[in-house]
């Protein structure tokens, strides 16, 4: 029998999202017709001038170690990209930690806030990382459940229902990942005053944020009063806007002192994200050239979003689903289907594999099996084929239960 593990991952499971896209792959090349509408990444290409930013500083030999927190062009750049994007803010570089993707910039700053016997909400359905690494910090991760009336999105009520005295974070993510969903202004102010009240630190993760349907980028943290930015941390990065996911560039704004120990962290696990992404990077964060293409991006999630949600109301009109704002994501439930024999997004998405060749994720991979997620970050053909064989599935369970009511 092999020696016990350490405690410090007791809890870990690997990311099911990740799982998925792997066994996607292996279908694929094995030969099966498998469409992967799993995927959590741009279908896009990055753009050509942050990509030749790449190729340029590995030709000019910026290959060796960078500093530790971030190239000085890239952490200027972020600064300007978030100013601009919460009108002319004041944004000192200084106060950005560039790291290996804003999953570890997360972790960073997780690691350095939390521990044992804090506590840690998490509105749910949540992206699949969170809860595991608030449990990597030894920290309690909580899930507060979202209202379906409302996005599934939490309310100051829901919050203070959960709310505990050794409550220390509250992680939030607008854009949401999976649902859609996004956080209004208003809505953002009143959860910020309540952690202020409570002195609740706030991981506000907004990588998505530029992936708005509304007007201009997704309200942020950063459009609020100092005030309400005294414990605060603004998660950013490359990679989801600018289609640059495999890159591996992220970033954490946060007050000095925990920014300093983000650094310090960092400085014993990775230390500087790859040197030459982060040319690239900056690239994207400054050149309007890359803005355009971002802006036609967005046009064409916006395009997409609107073709599912169409088809969703006329062909199977009693799905429940989140309306997208944001993000590439579609969430519908399916436990409603079959009365006499629930379905669970688990065995919706086991089902619609083995008989439709097309990857989901199960809602229970986001605290909620209830759910499915479909990605819309594939091409128009890739999307229609699987919309098509993921609708047929859904018309063949609902079938199923009208004969066995009839009968």
């Amino acid at each position: 029998m092999p020696d016990p593990l350490s405690i410090n991952i007791q809890h870990l499971r690997a990311s099911e999202t990740v799982a998925i896209s792997n066994e996607a792959k292996r279908r694929k090349a094995a030969g099966e017709d498998v469409l992967d509408l799993g995927v959590g990444e741009p279908d896009f290409d990055t753009p050509a001038p942050a990509a030749q930013a790449g190729i340029q500083a590995i030709q000019r030999g910026m290959t060796r170690y960078p500093p530790n927190v971030g190239i000085a062009d890239l952490r200027r750049g972020i600064a300007h990209q978030l100013s601009t994007m919460s009108g002319g803010r004041s944004i000192d570089p200084d106060q950005i930690v560039v790291s290996s993707g804003s999953k570890q910039s997360i972790f960073n700053a997780c690691f350095a806030l939390f521990g044992p016997k804090d506590r840690v909400l998490i509105p749910a359905p949540a992206w699949v990382s969170y809860p595991q690494i608030v449990h990597l910090t030894r920290a309690e991760p909580v899930l507060v459940p979202g209202d379906p009336e409302w996005g599934l999105k939490v309310s100051v009520k829901d919050l203070d229902r959960m709310s505990h005295k050794q409550t220390r974070g509250l992680i939030l993510c607008s854009p949401c990942n999976p649902t859609g969903s996004v956080y209004t202004h208003a809505e953002l102010k009143a959860i910020a005053e309540w952690a202020r009240k409570n002195e609740i630190w706030i991981l506000s993760d907004e990588i998505y944020r530029r992936i708005n349907f509304g007007p201009g980028p997704a309200p942020s943290l950063l459009d609020l009063p100092d005030e309400l930015l005294e414990r605060s941390v603004i998660i950013y990065g490359a990679s989801k806007a600018y289609a640059m996911t495999g890159w591996r560039i992220g970033a954490a704004f946060a007050p000095p002192h925990v920014t300093k120990a983000m650094a310090a962290l960092q400085s014993h696990t990775t230390t500087g994200a790859n040197h030459p992404a982060q040319w690239a990077a900056a690239t994207a964060f400054t050149d309007d050239r890359v803005d355009l293409e971002v802006t036609r991006m967005v046009a064409a999630f916006r395009r997409r979003r609107d073709y599912l949600v169409e088809r969703f109301r006329t062909e199977v009109p009693g799905i429940e689903f989140v309306e997208p704002h944001g993000a590439f994501y579609f969430f519908f439930r399916v436990d409603g289907i079959r009365e006499s024999d629930p379905v669970t997004g688990q065995s919706f998405c086991e089902q619609l594999m083995k008989q439709e060749g097309v990857a989901l994720v199960p809602g229970g991979a986001f605290a909620d099996d209830r759910w499915v997620r479909l990605s819309y970050a594939v091409s128009d053909a890739d999307l229609e084929r699987g919309l098509d064989r993921t609708l047929r599935m859904i018309r063949r369970l609902a079938s199923a239960r009208a004969a066995q009511v009839g009968a």
